[in-house]
């Protein structure tokens, strides 16, 4: 079979499609038949070195999110049948022909999503509810603001947070304030036109999604006793500082998370958005465009 992997860290140079000896599920897997999977990245992260740091081991399958068809069941697994189409994330291997997961890792794909679109999820749509969710505990009536609300977790982001009652503050560069607003963000601010944090205070929750300085501005905006969840920064001492909570939110393949947003999705309440599609042996192209950093939504490579 063949699947995506880096025999080195560094450039897409590194980036090969071979010829590889498809896997067997072992107690409490699946093996999967990979019609279409999500880039992120974290996947051309990996590739420029951040795998080493991870403590992944060379040669390294690259792809974290997949949709396809249960192709084979490991010992132990009984709430699955061969032939299910499922969606979730995977540890490594997901720009494969085939790939293994942790049965407990995958949910039975939305019914009214097409493969590409499904594909578009996992990965997105878990971290922004985790960290949305579970770290900062958002709830009805408040107001959050998203610091790139175009981008793959924080369009699912401006979505999920509407579809539970908040008020959305979305930031994004003007060119996708109709793409952002049509997801439902109650404000948008163009940050290429104003500093975010002179127009907004007395937010709820702040999500994160870049880091840097951005994550330091966003401070600013809540209120005492807010709540700052970043899926990108290591917080150091500012919570005391300011006076508000700070979490940094560490995305977990989990089932359950999944199981909160696909009746969501098939209400038709949260729609993953895909930029560009490209077929698996020109992942390169895929993994290039996502270093950019201006996708508005998500990235999918088909498999099959």
């Amino acid at each position: 079979m063949k699947s995506v992997l880096i025999r080195a860290y560094g450039s897409n140079d590194q980036v090969e499609l071979a010829e590889v000896t498809r896997p067997m599920p072992e107690p409490g897997e699946v093996l999967i038949k990979v019609s279409a999977a999500g880039v992120n990245p974290i996947d051309w992260k990996i590739r420029s070195g951040a795998g080493q740091r991870m403590g992944m081991t060379l040669p390294i399958h690259l792809g974290s999110e997949v949709v396809g068809t249960v192709e084979a069941l490991g010992p132990g697994v009984n709430h699955f049948q061969e032939g299910d189409l499922v969606y979730g994330m995977v540890s490594s291997g997901g720009f494969s022909e085939y790939t293994i997961a942790q049965a407990n890792h995958l949910a039975r794909t939305p019914g009214n999503l097409d493969i590409v679109q499904a594909a578009a999820l996992p990965l997105a749509g878990t971290t922004a509810w985790q960290a949305m969710f579970n770290e900062a505990g958002l709830s009805s009536g408040q107001r959050l603001l998203i610091t790139n609300s175009s981008g793959g977790v924080g369009s699912l982001a401006v979505q999920l947070a509407k579809a539970h009652g908040a008020h959305v503050i979305a930031v994004a560069s003007g060119r996708n304030e109709a793409f952002v607003r049509g997801l439902g963000a109650d404000e948008f601010i163009d940050y290429t036109q104003q500093p975010f944090e002179e127009v907004v205070r007395d937010v709820d929750v702040v999500l994160d999604t870049l880091g840097g300085d951005t994550f330091q501005r966003a401070f600013k905006v809540l209120r005492k006793g807010g709540c700052m969840v970043t899926i990108v920064a290591f917080p150091q001492d500012e919570a005391e500082r300011f006076g508000v909570t700070v979490k940094r939110s560490f995305t977990r393949p989990d089932a359950a998370s999944l199981g909160e947003i696909t009746p969501l999705v098939e209400r038709g309440e949260v729609t993953p958005h895909v930029e560009a599609v490209f077929p698996l042996a020109e992942v390169t192209k895929a993994l290039a465009l996502s270093e950019a950093g201006r996708t508005r939504g998500k990235i999918v490579l088909t498999v099959a």
